[in-house]
């Protein structure tokens, strides 16, 4: 990705994928046995569509020890189980601003307490978000391409993770969790009504490409 995009949003075709395979038949079932079967038992604890969780706001963490760790390690269990990316306490009913976050399947998780977008830049992007609490659909978001965080540890220290690309995106997806907002929110109208149909008929939905849209009259520029 590069470092001077466009000043129009930059279409990735890197998809951000808390989703992992989705529900995708033919990608679940590529999934080893025993991988799917942990990635079925870690879904069973995340919050989907329609759960008011989703759509509430986090509240400040004021106490930090043991049981805090316990649940950012708990959280990490199941990002990693779910073959996600990030994961906010919202989506497992935890009222409290705590974010975990794993950017690439080799990089270490790192849990994020009362997360702040304290700097998003002006290059901005668009890119394929799906999300654990989303079963089947992705839509297109634009985000900024670079972000800087502020927030404590799970022992109270403050922290600040400079972030760009995959971790940035994820980290500004999961902190919309926490405010109560979805990709649905954020994405274009014609998308989020396709998603919202799909969510209600309990079938997929993803954006449509460049090969979907309709033929031209055969006219040249």
């Amino acid at each position: 990705m590069s470092d001077s995009p466009d000043p129009a949003a930059v279409r990735e075709e890197q998809p951000l994928s808390p989703e992992g395979p989705g529900d995708d038949a033919d990608a679940v079932a590529a999934l080893d046995p025993s991988t799917r079967e942990r990635r079925a038992a870690a879904l069973a604890h995340v919050r989907t569509f329609g759960d008011p969780v989703l759509k509430s706001l986090a509240t400040t963490v004021r106490s930090f020890g043991p049981e805090l760790e316990r649940e950012a390690e708990q959280m990490v269990a199941i990002m990693r189980d779910a073959l996600g990316v990030g994961l906010a306490a919202t989506q497992l009913g935890i009222m409290h601003r705590l974010l975990v976050v794993q950017a690439g399947f080799d990089a270490t998780p790192t849990a994020i307490v009362n997360p702040d977008l304290e700097w998003l830049s002006g290059d901005l992007a668009i890119a394929v978000e799906g999300c654990l609490s989303l079963p089947g659909v992705t839509v297109e978001v634009e985000r900024p391409l670079h972000a800087r965080v502020r927030g404590r540890d799970v022992h109270g220290e403050l922290l600040m993770v400079e972030a760009s690309g995959l971790e940035a995106r994820v980290l500004q997806h999961e902190i919309d969790h926490l405010d109560g907002v979805l990709i649905l929110d954020r994405t274009e109208r014609e998308q989020r009504k396709g998603a919202l149909r799909a969510l209600r008929e309990g079938t997929t939905y993803s954006p449509p490409s460049a090969d979907d849209a309709p033929a031209d009259d055969g006219q040249a520029a």
